[in-house]
């Protein structure tokens, strides 16, 4: 049978936060991120009823009460739509840390709304789900617009919502209405399903096709004909996730996709072997014992890791940083911290004053250095100098010889 464990991380504002993380019989395919409705929680019959179904399609599904809510810690009032996103990004580093980082969002009702605007914020995500979603957080002022007066004279009012006394103040107002969620949605850089019921009388069906529109492909709309907005048939739920899952499969990176090492083949020190990863343009890198994705960035790709360029970048801030400390240390130098800012542009060659081509483009890498300690000039001055020391610049603006050979 499949596992369910209970979790509790914490959140965005620093609360511990209660979560489920519903687990398949085997090793999980993929791991996604449940974000339930207004007021609802991970218990709720949506949330409990798609998670556990999902398992039997093989992924690893972890839902939790958004902060104030269900068994989690804190201030519903003090919290709002830009929390519920804290919460998410949260869970997903907790998942990334703990598990695997998600690649999949979904989300339900305001959970729906969240998800979509999370997904900037973790970008290992590769596709999001909604259900019953509004296209516009400020959707839920319909839900409290009685008390609205009352809010904006006394900067909060109590609310019953779903049997419950909830405290709403003037702020969870303010942060709804700013949100820019059809930027969002146009610039999702993930394969995106809209699943909605025609005859959802909470939300609209019309927020499923404004959600749609503003959306660039990959994307996808499933009617949920005959089901009410919290789901509760259990065949409603049940079909909702056999779709979803069977959907997502085409954008989720698989364990048995992900190229495994040959018996016997180890990495040997200072070799680096790259493999695809499944997908479209995600690659598995690895370095001795260390793994890491590299991916393009949307739309060209899904941005499930840093592309090529921001790795060349961060060797040489890496190796400029590692050099810089180690001359430091050896003159007894007070260098309390070191930080590399670096940025990689093409540029015309008659822009760039330092370089002795004066046709076409060049390469051009600026590098920032921030060197934090009571140093005197003289020192700043020497460890500018020792930056340009380091190995792996002398590799970049040195002669450098690649043989390509096929295997």
């Amino acid at each position: 049978m499949p596992a369910s464990q209970k979790i509790t991380f914490t959140g965005g504002a620093g609360e511990a936060l209660a979560a489920r993380l519903e687990l398949p019989d085997g090793p999980p395919k993929a791991y996604a991120v449940f974000a339930h409705c207004f007021t609802c929680g991970k218990d709720s019959v949506a949330a409990a009823r798609i998670s556990r179904a999902l398992t039997d399609h093989g992924l690893a599904v972890l839902r939790f009460d958004f902060t104030g809510l269900g068994q989690s810690d804190g201030d519903f009032g003090n919290a709002g739509f830009g929390a519920n996103i804290e919460d998410l990004v949260a869970a997903a580093e907790y998942l990334r840390a703990e598990h695997g980082a998600p690649q999949l969002l979904i989300g339900h009702s305001l959970g729906g709304a969240a998800v979509l605007a999370a997904r900037h914020r973790i970008p290992q995500v590769r596709a999001v789900a909604t259900i019953g979603a509004p296209a516009d957080p400020a959707h839920v002022e319909h839900l409290i617009g009685h008390a609205r007066p009352e809010i904006e004279r006394e900067g909060q009012a109590t609310v019953r919502l779903g049997g419950r006394d909830f405290c709403i103040r003037r702020g969870f107002l303010q942060d709804i209405s700013a949100q820019r969620q059809a930027a969002r949605i146009g610039d999702l850089g993930a394969a995106l399903m809209v699943m909605h019921s025609p005859q959802d009388d909470v939300v609209g069906v019309d927020n499923a096709r404004m959600i749609f529109d503003a959306a660039r492909h990959p994307k996808s709309f499933v009617s949920l004909d005959g089901a009410d907005h919290l789901l509760t048939r259990r065949a409603d739920a049940e079909y909702a996730a056999a779709v979803l899952a069977a959907w997502a499969s085409r954008y989720l990176v698989t364990a048995e996709e992900t190229p495994a090492p040959e018996a016997g083949a180890a990495v040997p020190e200072g070799t680096v072997r790259v493999a695809e990863a499944g997908g479209h343009y995600p690659q598995t890198v690895t370095a001795g014992t260390h793994s890491l994705v590299v991916d393009e960035p949307a739309p060209l790709g899904t941005d499930t890791g840093p592309n090529p360029y921001d790795l060349l970048l961060a060797a040489l801030g890496a190796c400029t940083s590692i050099t810089l400390r180690m001359y430091a240390d050896r003159k007894g130098w007070p260098l309390e911290q070191i930080a590399v800012t670096l940025r990689h542009d093409r540029v015309h060659a008659k822009d760039c004053e330092d370089c002795d081509t004066t046709q076409g483009h060049v390469d051009r890498i600026s590098r920032h250095l921030e060197l934090t300690g009571p140093l005197e000039a003289e020192q700043r001055t020497r460890l500018l100098e020792i930056a340009d020391m380091c190995p792996v610049h002398r590799t970049l603006t040195g002669e450098t010889v690649i043989r390509t050979e096929l295997l």
